[in-house]
């Protein structure tokens, strides 16, 4: 079974007042050593001929060959090429590697010629922009450093470089958005033909400024000039449409991809598939335990320089839990799942919860398999609630 190693870069240039992510902003002094941290860490995973391996009180990971890497955060590109090259290394000298998609996430206002001939000498072959939106009113009111001009200024720096596989993101639902900006947005993006594209909807949490602020009916961060729930739903469905006439495949609710394009790493995750997780905040799964490692990276670097193994949260998964995982993991790949060998597996019987939501409009099935409805994919956290109630 091939792994997936995800190696994650907590640092950006500000924060973005949408992000709910653990990242901040540090001086650049930090990144040296965070990176020595990580390569350590990574180095604690010893190469091993058997089937499965544990080094130093780390939960068992069956070993087979690594083949996807992704190093995200944060802001990833703000590191020099040569740690970043560095962080590849350490994976590829402990790890057996067999790798196909090496991604990083960049943000186009970091993105030079230099460096992105580095990341392709090192070993990255793909490169996904944080691109968020072609407008600048929005970029500006979610505090992104880039502007408009930059995203088509990175993309032909990448593709002059040599990049043949470049994801691109957009943000349905930031401040200022309208129905004509959006499309604006998605025809600017359309326009760069990236292999693959992901639309994430604007998410109104306690954990980032504008969530708090939309939440207590404020008005710091352009929060009032929020689109609402509905116009949302209605902007991701006409761009639903509009990305399939122009050839793409709608494989996971917020991920599309061009033919053969389809991120291999993410797919380990909606798959349930074993990946390692290194750098401060990072999560592994090895089929039947999740582990974390500490959020903040000074608690994250202290453990390491220690000794430590910087494991912060543990977890045995029940056979309730991984079932719904399963289902919540699965549903989310508009292939659906197969609702037979779940039943089977986890000796359960789904039927009576599937015909309802059947009835109801919110799945559909074709033979032992079940997927969401076309139509409920934007309020697709309903459907899962309902079917894991």
């Amino acid at each position: 079974m091939s792994l997936g190693v995800y190696i994650q870069v907590p640092f950006c240039q500000t924060k973005c007042t949408y992000c709910n992510f653990h990242t901040g902003v540090v001086s650049a002094k930090v990144y040296e050593p965070y990176v020595e941290a990580v390569c350590r860490e990574i180095q604690e995973v010893r190469k091993s001929e058997g089937k499965e391996v544990g080094a130093d009180g780390l939960p068992e990971m069956p070993l087979g060959p690594a083949d996807t890497i992704y190093v995200g955060g944060g802001t990833p590109s703000l590191l020099e090429p040569h740690a970043l090259h560095k962080l590849l290394d350490a994976v590829r000298g402990t790890l057996d590697c067999a790798l196909a998609e090496v991604t990083l996430e960049a943000d186009p206002e970091t993105i030079t010629a230099e460096k992105a001939a580095a990341w392709l000498a090192a070993g990255f072959n793909r490169v996904s922009l944080g691109s968020q939106s072609f407008s600048d009113a929005e970029l500006k009111a979610a505090g992104r450093m880039h502007h408009r001009q930059d995203i088509f200024a990175a993309n032909r720096i990448l593709r002059e470089a040599g990049f043949a596989n470049l994801s691109f993101d957009l943000i349905c639902g930031l401040p200022h958005q309208t129905a004509e900006s959006w499309g604006r947005s998605v025809e600017e993006l359309l326009s760069l033909q990236p292999e693959h594209v992901s639309i994430y909807l604007l998410e109104v949490d306690e954990g980032s400024r504008l969530g708090r602020e939309v939440i207590s009916l404020g008005t710091r961060y352009s929060a009032p000039s929020i689109p609402s729930d509905d116009d949302m739903a209605a902007f991701y469905e006409r761009t639903c449409d509009r990305l399939a006439s122009a050839g793409y495949e709608h494989y996971e609710i917020s991920n599309w991809a061009l033919p053969g394009q389809r991120s291999q790493h993410n797919l380990k995750y909606w798959h349930r598939k074993p990946y390692f997780g290194f750098g401060a905040g990072a999560h592994s799964f090895n089929g039947a335990e999740r582990w974390a490692n500490a959020h903040d990276p000074a608690a994250y670097m202290a453990s390491i320089e220690q000794g430590r193994l910087p494991i912060e949260q543990r977890e045995r998964l029940t056979s309730q839990q991984a079932l719904d995982e399963e289902l919540f993991l699965g549903l989310r790949l508009l292939d659906g799942i197969d609702a037979a060998r779940i039943e089977r597996q986890y000796d359960v019987n789904l039927q009576p919860r599937l015909a309802a939501l059947r009835e109801a409009g919110l799945l559909e099935m074709e033979g032992t398999t079940a997927r969401l409805a076309r139509s409920r994919l934007a309020i697709s956290n309903e459907v899962f609630v309902e079917l894991m109630g």
